[in-house]
């Protein structure tokens, strides 16, 4: 039986209580280009953590080195989710064992509808989450079951993005920018579900250029800047920043 280590020590903030998903000292290359320069991080079971940076601080490749999709593009270092080593999974692999993403373009695959997308991304038998389980929580998505995925509004591709990971029973909800492109009053609306879902003990790294809807939302965050972690701690000490905030968020 594989056994995560504690990798609290190595983090970028000391911690008391032990880490459900540990980065360590992560490298991740795109070709020849260095991006992610050797980070470590720490997410706690149930928690939101807010990964933030400005464009080209690293913030997409991180999420999908830990998701395993530039894989073998990790180069270096170890990533462990509830007691099991990720990186030296292929993607497929650490989707079996609860990760979950949820791409910026979303990819709702074309010629299927809403409950089809779902019926090929749920695991047999379900866990946790049916498909009228996420139906309860997104009645829009209900409501449209017959209709294509691809037809969907902007903010109904984004909940079927994410009820689709959730039909996996997954542990980690890995979301790249989903408030990109919603109104207010559906950011709102997924806000409420992400609070929902952390009730269900999901934790959640989300990664969104609005970052002050992501710290009013997240428990922590991580700032990147070229790569390298320049700040990790409570969402509301970045909130309360302003020098952090403007130097590294340009807010």
């Amino acid at each position: 039986m594989n056994v995560r280590p504690d990798f609290s020590k190595h983090g970028n903030k000391a911690e008391t209580a032990p880490a459900f998903l540990s980065v360590w000292d992560m490298h991740s290359y795109y070709g020849e280009s260095y991006i992610i320069q050797g980070i470590n991080f720490n997410v706690h079971e149930g928690e939101i953590l807010a990964l933030l940076g400005r464009n080209g601080a690293g913030k997409t490749t991180t999420l999908r080195s830990i998701a395993r999709l530039d894989h073998p593009q990790v180069q270096h270092g170890e990533i462990w989710l509830d007691h099991q080593p990720l990186h030296n999974m292929t993607s497929y692999e650490a989707s079996s064992v609860g990760l979950g993403l949820v791409p910026e373009d979303r990819r709702i695959i074309p010629g299927l509808t809403v409950q089809e997308n779902l019926e090929l991304a749920q695991i047999a038998p379900p866990i946790g989450w049916s498909i009228d389980r996420v139906f309860d929580l997104f009645p829009r998505l209900g409501e449209r079951r017959k209709q294509e995925g691809v037809t969907l509004s902007g903010g109904e591709q984004q909940m079927l993005a994410i009820a689709r990971a959730l039909v996996r029973d997954i542990k980690v909800l890995l979301l790249d920018e989903p408030y990109e492109g919603l109104a207010p009053v559906i950011v709102d609306e997924i806000e409420k579900t992400l609070r929902h879902i952390k009730e269900q003990g999901i934790t959640t790294i989300i990664v969104e250029q609005n970052a002050v809807r992501a710290l009013q939302l997240a428990d922590r965050a991580v700032i990147l800047d070229t790569g390298s972690i320049v700040f990790d701690g409570t969402a509301e000490e970045v909130l309360e920043n302003d020098e952090l905030r403007a130097e590294y968020l340009a807010i």
